[in-house]
């Protein structure tokens, strides 16, 4: 929230709702009269949100969609947007739920939408590519060594039976990996890169980031949370091509160079949990907090 410079009678974007957290902590510092739009893929997440957030009624509005999409979800009379936050990634809320499919921890169905109402499922990446294509998946989004071994496993399983629950394609991952190895179940990296790749996350946060700077008034603030290298990779590229910097002209002088809109950075290096945070919640470990603002 200080980096983000929450303001009393401010405009803010939350376009990763969930359980509706900060975009409480956002009207809190907005008070009296601040706005805030909450924006989730999740249904479930908007209902929940909602009855959180039912006392501010007025000044918090929940729109279903996905951030990717943000200048055509929000109400223009928000404009100008003051700060807008994304906190990527799955939500412990979904990671928990067993009937959702995105942990190894929990059997459940092989899942994984973050939207239910849309087409793609894991399981339907997991029983319908080809071995080449499924590896494919599995190194480019998981950043997986084994993708190759992973894949032909899966395409031998499948072979016999339909991979349709989270506890089979992790003992079929597990055992072409060679069993547990250290803090890090070995089924990790594929879960994540099939989730990746059935909500075009990394497609989805690249125009999520245009979409999102483009809304900013001068002075507005873009904070994004990232939780693995893939995500971090994609915010640091994109601010930096639209961070300002200066260029000398061949007719002597200099002029502020970059793309539009033109953002200076608030943090350049990425905000992380201390040892306490992370006790306190483990999942926090691997957060990174990179914050720009807009300028002319």
């Amino acid at each position: 929230m200080a980096l983000l410079a929450v303001k009393a009678g401010g405009r803010y974007i939350d376009g990763t709702l969930g359980l509706g957290g900060h975009s409480e902590a956002m009207l809190d510092g907005s008070s009296p009269d601040g706005r805030v739009v909450g924006v989730d893929r999740d249904p479930d997440a908007l209902r929940r949100a909602g009855e959180r957030l039912r006392g501010y009624e007025g000044r918090f509005t929940a729109v279903h969609g996905n951030y990717a999409d943000l200048p055509m979800l929000v109400d223009v009379a928000l404009d100008p947007v003051d700060g807008i936050l994304l906190d990527l990634g799955v939500s412990s809320m979904q990671l928990d739920d067993a009937a959702r499919g995105f942990s190894f921890l929990r059997d459940g169905p092989l899942d994984m939408r973050m939207d239910p109402g849309q087409g793609i499922s894991a399981a339907d990446l997991v029983n319908g590519l080809s071995e080449r294509a499924l590896a494919d998946t599995i190194y480019q989004y998981g950043e997986e060594p084994a993708s190759r071994r992973i894949a032909a496993a899966i395409v031998r399983a499948r072979s016999l039976e339909p991979i349709t629950t989270t506890a089979r394609l992790a003992a079929i991952v597990g055992a072409a990996v060679g069993g547990r190895h250290g803090k890090t179940h070995p089924a990790t990296r594929t879960f994540q890169a099939l989730r990746m790749a059935v909500n075009e996350e990394i497609e989805g946060l690249r125009r999520g980031l245009d979409g999102a700077l483009s809304l900013l008034r001068k002075g507005g603030r873009l904070a994004v949370i990232s939780f693995h290298s893939l995500e971090d990779r994609e915010v640091k590229q994109c601010f930096r091509e639209h961070a300002a910097r200066e260029e000398s002209l061949p007719q002597g002088g200099v002029r502020q160079a970059g793309r539009s809109p033109l953002v200076t950075w608030v943090n350049k290096k990425a905000v992380t949990a201390g040892e306490v945070e992370i006790r306190a919640n483990p999942r926090a470990r691997s957060a990174k907090l990179r914050v720009v603002e807009r300028i002319e």
